[in-house]
C-alpha cells in the first residue's frame, strides 16, 4: 500500500489529505492562527463554578469559557495548583520536580468546590475544540505527547499502549522507561515506541522535559490568561501523529512549509528527509492529486461504494447521533444468491464506512442499518470485518454486534468539530434566472481583450468550472485559440473542480492574479 500525504498551504488555511494507493482516506483543514488547537496548554482562571454539573467554567482568554468537569482534574490537581502558587510567588525555581512533594489524590467521587473555587489560578489543556454553541473542553491533567513518548508532569508511573501485544518488547520498553524517567513525572509508551532504540526514546524524553521546562517559565508571567505550550511549527502538528515509516512521499506546495517538514523529519526519521517533495506547478496541488474531486464525491448525502455493482450509502446527521443506511441499489438474483450478495455488499459497505469515519471525522454514537443477513456465519464475517477495517482508525472508537433488528451502532472519539463539506453548489443567481451562454462567454472573452490590450500578461491562465472549460476548449478551432490570434496572447484554459459554475480566475504568466469574478 502507497501512503502519501498532500498538503496545501493556502493563506491562513493548511489543508492536509492522506492517500492510500491514490485514495482519500483523511482529510483535514488546519487554520494557521487558531486560538487554540487540540493539545494547547494554557495558563487560566477559574470564573464560575457549575455545581448541577460538577464542573467550572475557566476563562482561557477566548470568546467561549472552556468547561473543566470534576472528573477531568486529575487526581494530582491539588499538587498541579500547589505548584502553580509557588512557582508565580518565585518561592519553586526550577523545572524538576524530583524535590517537590506531591499532595493526596482528591477524592473521585467528590465536588469541584472541595477542590477549586472562582479566581483560581489553573494549568489545563485542550481535548476537545469548541463544536457547535459549546467552547472547548479542558483538562487539568496535563500530559505533553513526543513522538514515541507522553509525559505526564505529578505522576510516577510508566504505563505502555495496549496495542504493542509482545511480552518480552513491553517488559524491555517499561524497564527501559523506568530507569530513564525523571523523578516527579510519569510516561506513556506510544505504540511507535516498539522496537524503538535506547537512543530514540532517550531523546524523544529530553526533548519533552525541555518542553515542561519552557512551560515552567511561561507559567510565571504576570498576563492571565496565557498560552504557555503550543505546537513550535505546522510541521511538528501535521507529522507528530500522522507520520509512520510507510509513507513514501508528502507533497506541499508551500516552500517554507518544505523547508519545516524537512527540518522536523531530520529529528524524528533522520534519513527520511527526501520523501518531502515541493509542488511546483500551475495546477493546485489538491487538483493535480484528483483530491478536489474525491471530496465532492465523498462527502455528499448519498455516497457510492466501490466496485459494489451500484449499491450506496446513504449519511446523515442528527444533533444527537450520525444515521448510515446501506443500500444495494438495483443488485438483483436469485433466492440462493440473495445472501452471499448481501454479504458482499455488506463487506464493501464496511470498509467504506470506516473509511467515511475517518475522512470527515466523524464523532460520538453512529448507527449504520446494513442489509440483513440470516446466517450466523455470514453475520459473524461481516463483524469481523467492520472491526479489522475500523483498526486502521486512530481515533477511539468501539463497534457493538449487531443487534435484533441488524443495527450496528459505533461509538468513536469526537475531538473537533465534524469535517463538513458542501457538496452542492448554489444556484449562480438566486432569483433563478442566469445569463445566457453567449452573454457569458462574451464577457470572457471581453476581459481577455481587456487584458491583452492593457499588455497586463504575456500569457494568461483562465481558471474555471470544468463545464465552461470543456465549452471553450472544444471545436477546431476551438474559442480559446480563436482568442489568443486575434488578441496575440498566449492563452491556457485551466478546469478548476472547486470553482462554482460563474467563477473566473486570471493569472498572468507568474502565475499572480490579474482578474478575479465568483458572482
Amino acid at each position: 500500500m502507497v501512503k502519501e500525504l498532500v498538503i496545501q498551504a493556502e493563506d491562513d488555511v493548511v489543508k492536509i489529505a492522506m492517500l492510500e494507493d491514490g485514495r482519500l482516506m483523511e482529510f483535514q483543514q488546519e487554520q494557521v492562527n487558531q486560538i487554540y488547537n487540540v493539545g494547547d496548554i494554557f495558563l487560566a482562571k477559574i470564573k464560575k463554578l457549575a455545581p448541577g454539573m460538577n464542573a467550572a467554567f475557566v476563562n482561557i482568554g477566548s470568546d467561549k469559557d472552556a468547561f473543566l468537569h470534576y472528573h477531568d482534574l486529575g487526581p494530582q490537581v491539588k499538587s498541579l495548583v500547589t505548584y502553580l502558587q509557588l512557582v508565580r510567588n518565585s518561592k519553586f525555581k526550577t523545572h524538576l520536580l524530583q524535590s517537590f512533594r506531591n499532595g493526596e489524590d482528591i477524592n473521585k467521587d467528590g465536588t469541584m468546590d472541595q477542590v477549586l473555587q472562582p479566581g483560581q489560578n489553573i494549568l489545563v489543556q485542550i481535548v476537545k475544540e469548541p463544536i457547535s454553541t459549546k467552547g472547548p473542553r479542558v483538562t487539568s491533567e496535563i500530559s505533553i505527547p513526543g513522538r514515541y513518548l507522553v509525559l505526564v508532569p505529578f505522576s510516577d508511573r510508566v504505563s505502555i499502549s495496549q496495542k504493542i501485544k509482545e511480552k518480552k518488547e513491553r517488559d524491555r520498553l517499561t524497564m527501559l522507561i523506568e530507569s530513564i524517567k525523571p523523578q516527579g513525572f510519569g510516561v506513556i509508551i506510544r505504540t511507535v515506541a516498539e522496537n524503538r532504540k535506547v537512543a530514540e526514546l532517550h531523546q524523544d524524553l529530553l526533548d519533552l522535559t525541555d518542553k515542561w521546562k519552557h512551560i515552567y517559565q511561561n507559567i510565571r508571567t504576570k498576563n492571565l490568561p496565557k498560552c504557555v505550550h503550543s505546537e513550535m511549527s505546522r510541521a511538528s502538528t501535521i507529522l507528530r501523529d500522522k507520520f509512520n515509516e510507510d509513507f513514501v512521499k508528502i507533497h506541499t506546495d508551500d516552500k517554507e512549509l518544505e523547508t519545516e517538514l524537512k527540518e522536523f523529519l531530520h529529528i524524528i526519521a533522520p534519513g527520511k528527509e527526501d520523501i518531502v517533495q515541493h509542488f511546483n506547478r500551475q495546477t493546485p496541488i489538491l487538483e493535480h492529486f484528483g483530491i478536489e474531486k474525491q471530496i465532492k464525491q465523498s462527502f455528499g448525502q448519498n455516497v457510492n461504494i466501490p466496485e459494489s455493482k451500484g449499491a450506496y450509502l446513504v449519511i446523515q446527521h442528527t444533533e444527537a447521533l450520525h444515521v448510515i443506511d446501506v443500500n444495494s441499489g438495483n443488485i438483483k438474483g436469485n433466492k440462493e444468491s440473495q445472501e452471499q450478495n448481501a454479504l458482499e455488499v455488506n463487506l464493501k459497505a464496511a470498509s467504506e464506512i470506516a473509511r467515511q469515519l475517518r475522512l470527515r471525522d466523524m464523532g460520538g454514537i453512529v448507527v449504520v442499518d446494513f442489509i440483513d443477513l440470516r446466517e450466523s456465519k455470514n453475520k459473524k464475517k461481516f463483524y469481523e470485518h467492520l472491526k479489522n477495517e475500523m483498526k486502521r482508525d486512530t481515533a477511539k472508537h468501539k463497534v457493538l454486534p449487531p443487534s435484533r433488528f441488524g443495527l450496528v451502532q459505533i461509538t468513536r472519539q469526537r475531538v473537533r468539530p465534524e469535517m463538513i463539506i458542501k457538496t452542492k453548489e448554489d444556484n449562480p443567481n438566486p432569483n433563478g434566472k442566469v445569463e445566457a451562454p453567449i452573454i457569458i462567454i462574451d464577457r470572457i472573452e471581453s476581459k481577455v481583450k481587456e487584458i491583452a490590450e492593457a499588455k497586463k500578461a504575456s500569457k494568461l491562465t483562465i481558471h474555471m468550472h470544468p463545464f465552461v472549460a470543456a465549452y471553450l476548449k472544444q471545436g477546431i478551432p476551438s474559442k480559446r485559440k480563436k482568442w489568443a490570434w486575434k488578441y496575440k496572447i498566449q492563452i491556457k484554459i485551466m478546469p478548476r473542480d472547486s470553482f462554482k459554475y460563474l467563477e473566473l480566475h486570471f493569472t498572468d504568466e507568474n502565475d499572480e492574479l490579474v482578474y478575479k469574478e465568483s458572482n
